[in-house]
């Protein structure tokens, strides 16, 4: 098994970042559309219509404004995005872990890094305008 670990800092408080992370109307503005809620045991989709994907996730970890954790399961892949915040000197430090790829998966995980470093640069534009 590989694991994919991203690390991202942001000008922006952690309460807002948390919120673009959990929020279902700023998720879709910068991940895909979605039903998502905070809410441990509560399972929602992430939906792309345009490549015809959908990933069905289930809230593992709800820890506001330090942790959150959810399934991933879409496409070829079976994994847990984990997102850790911590915030100091008013910049918010965001770590992005994604685990369970199999280590046959390489196209999967490759694709998965590409996908979520440009999903950020999408957040951090979401960012600026919240």
């Amino acid at each position: 098994m590989s694991d994919l670990l991203l690390d991202f800092q942001f000008k922006s408080p952690i309460n807002k970042v948390w919120d673009a992370l959990t929020n279902s109307d700023t998720l879709a503005q910068w991940v895909m559309e979605n039903n998502f809620k905070p809410i441990v045991g509560y399972k929602c989709q992430f939906r792309n219509v345009e490549i015809d994907l959908i990933v069905d996730s289930e809230v593992l970890v709800v820890d506001k404004p330090y942790k959150l954790s959810y399934t991933w399961v879409g496409g070829p892949i079976e994994t847990i995005v984990t997102w850790t915040l911590k915030e100091e000197n008013g910049t918010t430090y965001l770590h992005l872990e994604q685990t369970g790829f199999d280590t046959e998966g390489v196209q999967a995980f490759n694709g998965a890094k590409y996908g979520w470093v440009f999903k950020i640069e999408e957040l951090k534009k979401v960012l600026e305008e919240m």
